[in-house]
C-alpha cells in the first residue's frame, strides 16, 4: 500500500547541470520513476543526448533547455520556457556545481565569484523563481545537491566547502519559510562519486585509498546510488520530510578518528 507513494507519474521535474555526471543520472532516474524531465545546463549538445536517452529508455518527455542558471535573466528565461513547454514544474533539483581546488591563501576574486555563482547563487535563483510557480500551483519539492564538504572540513577548497555549507543552511531556511505553501525543501550530501568533476582525482590510486580509508563502506559511490534518495525526497513518500540533508556517503560523516 505504501510503494505507490514513491512514484512520480504525472509530475514534471527540472534538473540543473543535467548534461552529465550526477545531473544526468538524476534526470534519468526521475524519468524512470515516472516524471517528465526538464534538462537544464549550458551545453545544448549534452542535453540533447540525455533527452534522447530518456525518451528511448523510459518513454517520458524530456525538454532540453540550454541556459545560464547563474544569472537572473538566464533563470527567468529558462523557467518561463520550461513552464510553457512542460505545463508546470512539480520538482526542482539544484545540481549545477563546480570547484576550483585552490589553497585559501591563493584564491582569487574571479575564482570565488565563479564558484559562489554556480554552487550557491544559481540554486537560490532557481529556487526563488520555481518556488513562485510552485506556490501558485499548490506546492512542490526542491532537492539541493550539497556535499559532505558542507558538513565537514575537507581539502576540497575553502570556497567549495563554504558554498555547500551555505546551501545546507539555505535548504533549512527555505523549508521553514515555504512549508506554509506546501513546498518541501531538502538536500542530499554526496561523498565521492565518479563524475567529470572528480575524474582526475579518482584516477589517483593513493587518493582513492585515502577516500576509502575514511569511508566505512570502503568504496566510492556509484551514481545510481544517488537516484533513490532524490526520488524519495521528490515523492509523496517524503511528504513529512523537509529542511533535511540526507548524506549519501558510505558512512563517511559518522566516522570517528
Amino acid at each position: 500500500m505504501y510503494l505507490p507513494s514513491f512514484q512520480l507519474k504525472g509530475k514534471t521535474a527540472l534538473v540543473t547541470g543535467a548534461g552529465r555526471g550526477i545531473g544526468r543520472a538524476l534526470a534519468i532516474g526521475l524519468a524512470e520513476a515516472g516524471a517528465d524531465v526538464v534538462l537544464l545546463s549550458r551545453t545544448q549538445s549534452d542535453l540533447d543526448a540525455v533527452a534522447a536517452e530518456i525518451a528511448e529508455a523510459t518513454g517520458r518527455k524530456a525538454y532540453a533547455i540550454a541556459a545560464d542558471a547563474g544569472t537572473r535573466e538566464g533563470v527567468t528565461e529558462a523557467v518561463d520556457r520550461a513552464v510553457r513547454e512542460a505545463g508546470r514544474l512539480d520538482i526542482l533539483v539544484n545540481n549545477a556545481g563546480m570547484n576550483i581546488r585552490t589553497p585559501a591563501l591563493e584564491v582569487t576574486d574571479e575564482e570565488w565569484d565563479a564558484i559562489v555563482q554556480t554552487n550557491l547563487k544559481s540554486a537560490f535563483l532557481m529556487s526563488q523563481t520555481v518556488g513562485r510557480h510552485m506556490k501558485e500551483h499548490g506546492g512542490g519539492r526542491i532537492v539541493n545537491v550539497a556535499s559532505v564538504a558542507g558538513h565537514m572540513a575537507l581539502r576540497t577548497g575553502v570556497v567549495y566547502g563554504s558554498t555547500k555549507a551555505a546551501l545546507i543552511q539555505m535548504t533549512k531556511i527555505l523549508a521553514l519559510e515555504w512549508a506554509k505553501y506546501g513546498i518541501l525543501v531538502n538536500a542530499i550530501g554526496p561523498w565521492y562519486f565518479p563524475t567529470p568533476l572528480t575524474e582526475k582525482l579518482l584516477a589517483d590510486e593513493s587518493f582513492v585509498a585515502e577516500v576509502t580509508g575514511r569511508t566505512p563502506l570502503k568504496r566510492v559511490g556509484r551514481l545510481e546510488e544517488l537516484v533513490g534518495p532524490v526520488v524519495f525526497l521528490s515523492s509523496d513518500a517524503a511528504s513529512y520530510v523537509t529542511g533535511q540533508t540526507l548524506y549519501v556517503d558510505g558512512g563517511m560523516t559518522i566516522y570517528g578518528f
